[in-house]
């Protein structure tokens, strides 16, 4: 039996990111691609939903203070939920806030181009966890946001 291509496999987020994740800015709605044409006319810029929950999506950067390559370093967060997501932790510098991501799962994907492709992967959670420091360890108080779901992908993390 063959493991279906989009399968998510569900991680632990202390196993995937032992120092937790820092939250770069804010969330923001991750919108469809327009073309000239289509901002010309003037058509309305539609926010993308989810295809597995039907939720929309939103976007955020986030960066990985475990990964030792600098290039891997930050990447894209997709948050799935209704209403905006919000981070229940405190910036500990303008503009960055540690976070933790509750229901954490792990999609497979080839990333790079030509002959440079490496192994990489989507992450996506149900919601925030609050956490304790920048180090991201987290506390014992768990706060679900809406049914969140992450997605986002991050180069050569193992799950």
């Amino acid at each position: 039996m063959a493991i279906p291509r989009g399968y998510r496999f569900t991680i632990a987020f202390d196993t995937a990111f032992p120092q937790g994740l820092v939250l770069i800015g804010d969330v923001t709605p991750d919108n469809e691609y327009q073309t000239r044409e289509e901002k010309a006319s003037g058509r309305p810029v539609r926010q993308k939903i989810d295809q597995l929950t039907g939720k929309r999506q939103w976007k955020a950067t986030v960066t990985d203070p475990d990964e030792p390559t600098a290039k891997r370093a930050s990447f894209e967060i997709t948050l799935i939920a209704e209403v905006q997501p919000v981070p229940t932790t405190t910036e500990v510098l303008p503009g960055m806030r540690p976070i933790a991501l509750e229901e954490l799962s792990a999609e497979p994907r080839v990333a790079g181009n030509g002959e440079f492709k490496y192994q990489s992967y989507v992450y996506r959670a149900t919601g925030f966890t609050a956490t304790t420091s920048a180090a991201g360890t987290r506390s014992s108080q768990s706060v679900k946001l809406g049914g969140m779901t992450g997605s986002g992908e991050q180069p050569g993390k193992a799950a």
